[in-house]
């Protein structure tokens, strides 16, 4: 694997772990002067913001991943779940809207993401 590859692959996984710590937005240094209020704005509505950049290598590293077979399918719940991640809601507001514990909302952002 080339340098280049390794430190893309390194950047993927990066930018995949602060999302799952629950980041709902991610911008590059070299983006930030272009984007950065338009990236507060967005947050500040709570919606998520991702540069050109970064959408494009999130979804090369999905595409390319490893085919999900028939019991990787998400659930109604978990789909759910995850529509309201990606309008930017807690895990404490989720769990509010769709009338299920904390615990509960967690478990499926769990199953989610594995």
């Amino acid at each position: 694997m080339t340098h280049e590859a390794e430190y893309c692959c390194f950047w993927i996984a990066l930018i995949q772990e602060v999302l799952e710590a629950g980041a709902r937005g991610y911008l590059l240094k070299t983006d930030a002067q272009r984007h950065l209020i338009d990236a507060i704005e967005a947050l500040a509505a709570h919606k998520p913001f991702f540069t050109g950049k970064v959408s494009e290598a999130l979804l090369d590293s999905y595409l390319s991943g490893p085919a999900r077979d028939q019991d990787s399918v998400l659930t109604h719940r978990e789909r759910g779940v995850v529509q309201l991640v990606a309008e930017g809601y807690t895990d404490k507001q989720i769990a509010g809207l769709l009338s299920i514990s904390l615990k509960t909302v967690e478990t499926h952002r769990a199953a989610i993401m594995h």
